[in-house]
């Protein structure tokens, strides 16, 4: 990450770019992140079509696996060493 400048040593012509730029920078992130957001709600969904058809044609969705992984989630049992 840039340090941020002095600004009491920037011109106003400087000060302005600076904006400038920033608020293209701003502009660009949000744009990714809309995309991003985008992608991840059409995988969300293609996820659960795909659950909801295995479970219409019988398969179990959640198994004893999820279950345990969920309570050792909950319980903090990530099965990483704690680092110190």
């Amino acid at each position: 990450m840039d340090t941020f400048p002095d600004l009491g040593s920037l011109s106003d012509q400087e000060l302005k770019d600076l904006i400038q730029k920033l608020t293209e920078e701003e502009v660009d992130i949000s744009y990714k992140r809309r995309i991003l957001h985008g992608k991840i709600d059409i995988l969300r969904a293609e996820l659960v079509n795909r659950l909801r058809k295995r479970h219409e044609g019988g398969e179990d969705v959640i198994t004893g696996d999820d279950v345990r992984r969920l309570t050792d989630i909950l319980a903090g049992r990530t099965g990483e060493e704690p680092t110190s």
